[in-house]
């Protein structure tokens, strides 16, 4: 799995021009899935975003999770993040999972956020998306499984 981890103060996800998801202050998370991606690696991507020491303490160092803060997660799934430009102009799209199984793991990864008691938004698996965020730091992390 591969992630873009967004630390932000707001984001939400418009699918046909509706509205589908919207959040404040927590993680964007645009998530890949892999062709060799499995159950382990769900379990691992979850427990590291909602582990992650991003956001700030009293001293304003970044020493808090998720789950510290009680912030919420939007989870967008992103098959691109398995694109390979490397050849011409086109990327190929070949290493990313096929996309029956990739959407059974993406929901299985927002449902291991919401079993740790996080609240979860997401986009539409598959649709046309427009993602906007403010970006908070900013902090942007990749992560890959």
């Amino acid at each position: 799995m591969r992630a873009v981890v967004q630390r932000v103060s707001q984001a939400a996800v418009v699918v046909a021009g509706q509205r589908v998801a919207e959040q404040g202050p927590g993680l964007l998370v645009l998530l890949g899935v892999g062709p060799a991606d499995a159950a382990a690696d769900v379990e691992w991507m979850s427990k590291k975003v909602a582990n992650l020491r991003i956001f700030p303490d009293e001293a304003g160092k970044m020493n808090r999770s998720l789950l510290d803060t009680h912030r919420s997660v939007c989870v967008v799934s992103q098959f691109t993040l398995y694109g390979d430009a490397k050849k011409g102009n086109r990327p190929s799209f070949t290493g990313a999972r096929a996309p029956a199984e990739a959407e059974a793991l993406y929901l299985a990864f927002c449902e291991a956020c919401r079993s740790m008691g996080l609240t979860v938004c997401t986009g539409v698996f598959g649709a046309d998306m427009q993602v906007s965020l403010t970006n908070d730091g900013p902090v942007t992390l990749l992560l890959e499984s």
